[in-house]
């Protein structure tokens, strides 16, 4: 059975059955990025709450570069409450849409996104990472680093005084 027939569907499906067809079309290492994105639409019409459908078709799109889509997508999951549906989800969301927002050049946005973004398990210190992204192209390299720098230092085993102060003094005038 192709991924194709696995997720035809017109009718709502289990959570279990939805990311089970979800996870094996991210799997799928045999489709491009439209096929994807084509598969991820059944999917997403089927998704057992809106806001999971539209943040999974938000990242097929951005998967395949479209930006503009995505961005769409991604409003539309945070509107349908996918910080209720699936809070996992929902920190994935702010990572995704604040790049997808730098990638769209709204670098404001993605900063303030990314600033405000949760923690959680699902995520780790990739907010910051990603924010240290979103400020390096606003021109703003020491910051970028200082951020960087302070998303790497709880995993060091040592130096984390210094590395600490080191970071600081990035911006600190």
């Amino acid at each position: 059975m192709s991924t194709d027939d696995r997720i035809r569907t017109d009718d709502r499906m289990s959570i279990h059955d939805w990311e089970v067809r979800v996870a094996a079309l991210w799997a799928d290492t045999e489709i491009d990025d439209e096929q994807r994105i084509t598969q991820m639409e059944a999917l997403a019409a089927a998704a057992p709450h809106p806001a999971l459908g539209s943040f999974e078709l938000g990242g097929a799109h951005d998967s395949g570069g479209q930006e503009a889509a995505a961005d769409i997508h991604y409003a539309a999951a945070t509107a349908a409450g996918l910080d209720t549906a699936d809070p996992a989800r929902a920190a994935q969301l702010v990572v995704q849409h604040a790049s997808t927002l730098r990638n769209l050049g709204r670098l404001d946005e993605a900063i303030a996104m990314l600033r405000d973004a949760p923690e959680h398990p699902a995520t780790g210190a990739a907010p910051r990472v990603f924010l240290a992204f979103a400020l390096h192209s606003a021109g703003r390299a020491d910051e970028a680093l200082r951020v960087a720098i302070e998303a790497l230092e709880p995993t060091l085993p040592r130096y984390h005084r210094s590395v600490k102060a080191y970071a600081a003094a990035l911006t600190e005038q």
